[in-house]
């Protein structure tokens, strides 16, 4: 959905598009393939991730953040949207979900 130049943008989870299927059981592996998800969703607006001003991050365990935490690093640079990650029940064999908000360049 956006409104004027801001996106709001729906959980995505590790999902393939083509498929649909989960792209595997790990939260490294689901969580490149959410952002992923949210990156091909940004740039479709015409905007980067460098335009998210903050994420909410959903993960199955807290035990997990760590491994969420490395490959969130690979998609956004400093400064950091601002984020929040809460540990949530998912859907079947989900280890993560993500949603966000950007703001586009006019």
């Amino acid at each position: 959905m956006k409104v004027g130049t801001t996106l709001y943008l729906a959980g995505q989870g590790g999902f393939d598009a083509k498929t649909g299927q989960l792209v595997g059981e790990g939260i490294r592996e689901q969580t490149r393939q959410t952002l992923q998800n949210l990156k091909y969703v940004v740039e479709a607006a015409g905007g980067s991730m460098n335009d998210f001003v903050t994420v909410r991050v959903f993960i199955s365990e807290h035990g997990e953040f760590p491994g969420m935490n490395e490959v969130y690093g690979e998609f956004f640079d400093k400064p950091y949207p601002a984020r929040t990650t809460v540990s949530a029940g998912l859907g079947p064999g989900m280890k993560v979900e993500i949603d966000g908000i950007a703001v586009l360049s006019e």
